[in-house]
């Protein structure tokens, strides 16, 4: 501020002019409360507060309040190539925007040659800029497989999830998630929509939602029971997975084969016969049939070993990352398909008048 001291019996007294509030920063937190980036599409800009001008009697002017935002568990948050934050725990925070600092008022810049200075500093502009938004849904386990292999009927036996099943390829459109109760725990399983072969090279739809796969602790790979060659359909798959991520191709794998109910056991187990020609031989295989829950238990059960045994080793990496690095950087990503566009963060400038 621009301020002189004015009192009685005080004649000249000088220039009293605080100096300029912070601005706000723009705070991102991750809450398991939402599951979606929509509310993005109709508030495309966010601003936290400026700072208040300072005051006279070299007041400073009060910070501004910083603006929190909530996200979903798994937003990620771009500012151009770059991710600044990478949002994967609940209550996990991230300045995304940072408040510029306030300017000085004018009691600052009075000197021996220069007693009345009436000038105060314009506060610096906080960051603005276009930040991308996408989401990675945080599933346990992920399925694939081709369209129609059964996967929405899994998911929605084993699981509170309904999505769309219909006997045609495709009626999965966007990701699915349900928690599949077993035994004394849970696990949470990510359906996206059906593979088709060229799917790493933009053919089909699931290759634009294999993102929300990369995370889990396991894939399990559906195929149907029906396919005229169960082993070529499974590594067309595979390759597909490969193609996109080494590291998700490498992921843990259960293969189940699905709608065996009223087959005869003699031709599941040639299926089973000829996908384990092909299948690693550590990975299981199961017969199931989700509509008439044969078999379901024991898929889950396997599944959420493996998941146990996943999250264990990853906590225990984490905490070996902790140690050698001493500090752990904060990441941040911006950026959806489907689930919200491209949208503005900006900050005001806290300044001082």
């Amino acid at each position: 501020a621009v301020s002189f001291r004015h009192e009685i019996y005080v004649d000249k007294g000088g220039p009293d002019g605080g100096d300029g509030g912070r601005g706000g920063d723009v705070v991102f937190v991750a809450t398991e409360q939402l599951n979606t980036l929509l509310k993005f599409r109709y508030k495309p800009e966010l601003k936290a507060e400026p700072g208040v001008a300072g005051g006279k009697k070299k007041m400073a002017g009060r910070s501004g309040k910083p603006l929190v935002v909530k996200v979903p568990v798994g937003t990620l948050v771009k500012r151009g190539d770059v991710v600044i934050a990478d949002l994967a725990e609940a209550g996990q925070e991230a300045v995304i925007a940072k408040g510029g600092d306030g300017g000085f008022g004018n009691a600052h810049f009075k000197s021996s040659v220069r007693q009345t200075p009436r000038m105060a500093e314009l506060g610096e502009a906080g960051e603005s800029f276009e930040a991308e938004l996408e989401l990675k849904l945080l599933a346990d386990v992920g399925l694939v497989g081709f369209p129609n292999a059964g996967k929405s009927t899994f998911l929605s036996v084993v699981s509170n999830a309904r999505p769309e099943i219909a006997n045609y390829e495709f009626t999965t459109l966007t990701p699915n998630l349900g928690v599949a109760d077993i035994d004394d725990g849970s696990i949470l399983i990510a359906d996206i929509p059906g593979l088709i072969e060229g799917a790493s090279e933009g053919k089909g739809l699931g290759d634009a939602f294999l993102r929300h796969v990369e995370r889990t602790a396991v894939l399990l790979h559906l195929v149907d029971v029906y396919s005229n060659d169960v082993a070529e359909r499974y590594q067309a798959i595979r390759h597909e997975l490969q193609q996109y991520s080494t590291e998700l191709a490498q992921r843990p794998e259960v293969v189940v084969l699905t709608k065996c109910d009223g087959l005869d056991d003699d031709i599941i187990q040639m299926q089973i016969d000829s996908l384990r020609q092909v299948v690693d031989k550590a990975t299981p295989i199961f017969a199931i049939s989700s509509i008439a829950h044969q078999g379901v238990v024991d898929v889950l059960r396997a599944l959420r070993q493996i998941v146990i045994a996943a999250r264990a080793a990853e906590a225990v990496a984490e905490e070996g990352d902790d140690f050698a690095n001493g500090e752990e950087l904060a990441t941040i990503t911006l950026g959806s398909q489907a689930k919200a566009d491209a949208w503005a963060v900006q900050q005001l400038q806290g300044y001082a008048a």
